[in-house]
């Protein structure tokens, strides 16, 4: 089976709006990253079925095996609709899933205890959280009653096909259930962690183009990136001895800067440009 990949779409017109800044994508990332499993897209839409059908779609049509994850959209409010969007576009119905709804009950039932009147339309739109689409199972890790679901498509992730995991948007909560849910039982066998290497040096960022040149010859295996600042970063990426020996190649390039009299200037020009 080929290399597993994931795609985050992230649903919310608050972020859309900047009135919360996106921290769900980025933890993702890092974990995917730790866990060895490429991540290659990340969307963000609108609270509105279109905007979900359009995404699930494009993902759905990438390369698979494929993990597809949606952050958001999952409370009891009339937006959200991340429930129903994955079900419309797989063309499947919502039922009630009895470990959630016997989790709202529990909550009304605490809720009533404050001594607050818990009204019809109240555990109307409660109920509501309980509706996920036809097929979804559970993933462990949710705490209350915004749960963590995965819906298979084709066999799912482990059948070479692809699965939608529906997260809530609460940071908190979709850690925890990334964790114990996704990484532990979805993911285990199907990562291929790469190794990391990060070197600095204090020159513009042109001036090792000619280096990046020959890396991007000589280890077409390895990712290259590199990153302009004070100091500059390069990363590489991929099979250990293969980042090594690039890495190397790095570490010979700037000895060797290191060595010239027109490179301290250069270095000297470069940090004044950030300090004045």
């Amino acid at each position: 089976m080929s290399q597993a990949s994931a795609s985050i779409v992230v649903i919310g017109d608050e972020i859309l709006g900047g009135f919360v800044h996106d921290t769900n994508s980025h933890w993702l990332a890092g974990r995917l990253q730790d866990l060895g499993i490429p991540l290659d897209r990340v969307q963000t839409v609108p609270d509105t079925l279109a905007a979900i059908d359009e995404a699930l779609r494009l993902e759905l049509a990438r390369s698979r095996p494929r993990l597809i994850m949606t952050s958001g959209g999952i409370g009891s409010t009339p937006d959200d609709v991340t429930m129903a969007g994955v079900a419309a576009t797989l063309g499947v119905g919502l039922e009630v899933d009895d470990d959630i709804d016997a989790a709202i009950t529990r909550a009304l039932e605490w809720t009533a205890a404050q001594g607050v009147a818990v009204t019809d339309a109240h555990e109307r739109a409660m109920r509501r959280m309980a509706e996920v689409p036809a097929g979804a199972y559970l993933l462990a890790g949710a705490r209350g009653v915004a749960p963590g679901v995965a819906v298979d498509v084709d066999g799912g992730l482990a059948g070479g096909g692809a699965t939608i995991v529906i997260l809530p948007g609460i940071p908190g909560e979709l850690r925890r259930i990334f964790d114990t849910g996704v990484a532990a039982e979805l993911l285990t066998g199907l990562g291929s962690p790469q190794h990391v290497v990060e070197l600095t040096h204090p020159y513009p960022e042109s001036t090792l183009n000619p280096l990046f040149d020959r890396l991007v010859e000589e280890f077409d295996d390895v990712h290259l990136g590199s990153y302009p600042g004070n100091p500059c970063t390069v990363r590489l990426k991929g099979a250990r001895p293969r980042v090594e020996a690039a890495a190397d190649l790095v570490r010979d390039h700037l000895a060797a800067l290191e060595g010239d009299p027109s490179s301290t200037r250069l270095r000297e020009a470069w940090a004044a440009r950030w300090t004045g």
